[in-house]
């Protein structure tokens, strides 16, 4: 007798195939935000660093002009300030700008990992109702199995009456 085959293997392989789609995509997404994440970190130590120089030339400025120097000199000071200034307000675009960045990477996670578990939980399904499906084709098939037993003892049964034959048990 040949096997009983799952006629939903096919979208059993599908969701399967659906399961790995999305673990790949949430691999993905939390890499994404990982990068993001480290980026930001790496503009806010940019920054922090423009804003250490800045105070270390300011500091040099008001030495060298306490100490009398040229108004030439000054000039350049002020012309490094606020070119520093300005670096430092094009890396805080930058940083707000990542961090709207960091925010949509987190909300990829987040829809990511739901489809993922929604994904788990569809193929639990599938392989829940394979499995119910091959524990009915068992007793189906173990219960054809002693529908025959029964048959043949019973045709045993009868030849051995009608043969006159007497069981063991019988007296």
């Amino acid at each position: 007798m040949a096997t009983a085959r799952y006629r939903l293997q096919a979208l059993l392989t599908i969701k399967d195939r659906m399961k790995k789609r999305a673990e790949k995509a949430l691999a993905r997404a939390i890499i994404e935000l990982k990068e993001a994440r480290e980026r930001l970190k790496e503009l806010e130590a940019e920054k922090e660093k423009i804003v250490e120089r800045w105070e270390e030339a300011r500091s040099e400025m008001c030495g060298r002009m306490n100490g009398g120097a040229m108004v030439g000199e000054g000039n350049v000071h002020v012309n490094f300030l606020r070119k520093l200034k300005e670096d430092e307000e094009a890396k805080q675009e930058e940083i707000e700008d990542q961090e709207m960045v960091v925010e949509d990477c987190e909300t990829k996670v987040v829809a990511a990992r739901r489809e993922y578990v929604d994904a788990c939980r569809e193929l639990q399904i599938m392989e829940k109702h394979k499995e119910l499906w091959a524990k009915r084709v068992r007793q189906e098939i173990n219960k054809r199995e002693e529908q025959e037993l029964d048959e043949i003892g019973s045709n045993i049964h009868q030849l051995r009456r009608w043969r006159g034959e007497k069981w063991v048990f019988e007296t």
